[in-house]
């Protein structure tokens, strides 16, 4: 399914563009964001290089995963959201927002948004997430979205110069479907 856009009350999630690039450093290189994902910071350059993977690999057939921008009002690229593709009708939710839109409910209402997508148009029957230890914000998130706590995944990512767990959450289409969440305009 390409290209995807999924409408919601604040926020469009879409795929991402070439021009995206100047917006989205404000999430992938800013260190504070990025201190509680699974990857480090990334220069202009590497973030240019991975933008165009990005670009191309949502063209792909079959489609690996569906990783959309997160676009405010004015189609300004916020932040970031992501159901990677697994077996078995399931999928890995990861998301980031910049930092000076935290605190405004954006990653809630665009996970809310992605889950529903992956419900419905998807047909996944699971979906999960990790996040650090550390990262209150994402667990408080999670819970707010009714996903159950799994466990602890150690030694999970590599990431800041050393090992990271991981906790992990889950929830099913079943469980989701009852929680009554926006559900968005899917194009």
């Amino acid at each position: 399914m390409f290209p995807v856009l999924i409408t919601g009350p604040r926020l469009t999630l879409r795929e991402f563009r070439a021009d995206d690039l100047d917006a989205s450093m404000a999430v992938v290189g800013d260190p504070e964001v990025t201190r509680t994902l699974s990857f480090d910071a990334r220069s202009r350059t590497e973030q240019a290089e991975r933008l165009a993977q990005d670009i191309a690999r949502a063209q792909a057939e079959p489609r690996p995963d569906y990783y959309l921008a997160i676009a405010n009002r004015a189609d300004v690229l916020v932040g970031f959201i992501r159901i990677g593709l697994g077996r078995d009708s399931s999928g890995e939710l990861g998301y980031a927002v910049r930092r000076e839109d935290w605190g405004k409910g954006y990653a809630m209402e665009a996970a809310a948004l992605m889950i529903n997508f992956g419900f419905e148009a998807l047909h996944l029957h699971r979906i999960q997430a990790a996040c650090g230890p550390d990262n209150h914000a994402s667990q408080r998130l999670l819970a707010r979205l009714a996903f159950t706590p799994e466990g602890r995944i150690r030694d999970h990512v590599f990431t800041n110069g050393a090992w990271r767990d991981s906790l992990l959450y889950s929830i099913l289409e079943h469980e989701w479907s009852s929680q009554g969440f926006p559900v968005g305009k899917v194009r």
